[in-house]
């Protein structure tokens, strides 16, 4: 299989290379990404928007012949959602990685700080007990060097979605900081916050469970699930 690899906000394509040995090594093709905006830390990013960053996947998804599988972490979700919905037909899966698909009109997080214009990582207090668990200091302090500022209009764009068949690409999320049981109880009870991934037809739950960033604390085993996966496709 074709694998893209969206990372979530801060990322470049390099925070997927400790994921991506035992899919190589199973031969697959992974084609982790570097979204416009992220190429570095003194890129111009100032006009990036949301439909960027969805333009980009789509275009890397063109360039193959068979449907692929999107792999999207956190903000990354929301991309690859977007990306089904203009190429629903060149999708076998999308897996997302403590992450989900985000409805028509919603915004990754516009509550997030801007600073000149960008969203820098911000400090390790803003964030929830949930996001940092297993997160030592010495993976926090290569978190931080490998962040790069994020074009705020990709937080704050609405995202527009127009193609229905987006339901009905198969779906596995890999729950991390919250385990799958509580994604199930949400979704029967009509929570808001998994609307969307309530309405899509094939939907597998799996659980990673560890902080936010498995790809960081929890490489091995993330690369693993993800061949589980995939092999079955």
């Amino acid at each position: 299989m074709d694998i893209i690899l969206i990372p979530g906000f801060w990322l470049d394509a390099s925070s997927w290379s400790a994921v991506t040995p035992p899919l190589v090594a199973a031969g697959h093709r992974v084609h982790p990404v570097t979204l416009p905006g992220l190429e570095s830390v003194d890129a111009d990013r100032s006009g990036i928007t949301l439909r960027d960053h969805i333009d980009a996947v789509v275009a890397l998804i063109d360039t193959f012949d068979e449907p692929v599988v999107l792999v999207g972490h956190s903000g990354g979700g929301a991309i690859a959602h977007g990306a089904v919905d203009a190429r629903p037909d060149s999708v076998a899966r999308v897996v997302y990685v403590d992450s989900g698909p985000l409805a028509d009109g919603g915004v990754i997080n516009d509550e997030l700080p801007v600073v000149d214009g960008e969203i820098p990582l911000p400090e390790w207090s803003i964030f929830p007990d949930e996001d940092l668990v297993d997160l030592t200091d010495e993976l926090r302090a290569e978190l931080r060097a490998a962040s790069i500022p994020q074009p705020a209009r990709v937080a704050s764009d609405a995202q527009a979605l127009s193609d229905e068949r987006r339901f009905d690409v198969p779906v596995t999320v890999i729950a991390c900081e919250f385990p799958s049981s509580l994604l199930t109880e949400w979704m029967a009870g009509g929570h808001p916050y998994v609307a969307e991934l309530a309405r899509i037809s094939d939907v597998e739950l799996l659980d990673l469970p560890t902080g936010h960033w498995p790809q960081f604390t929890r490489p091995a085993e993330l690369g693993d699930l993800i061949l589980s996966i995939v092999s079955r496709d």
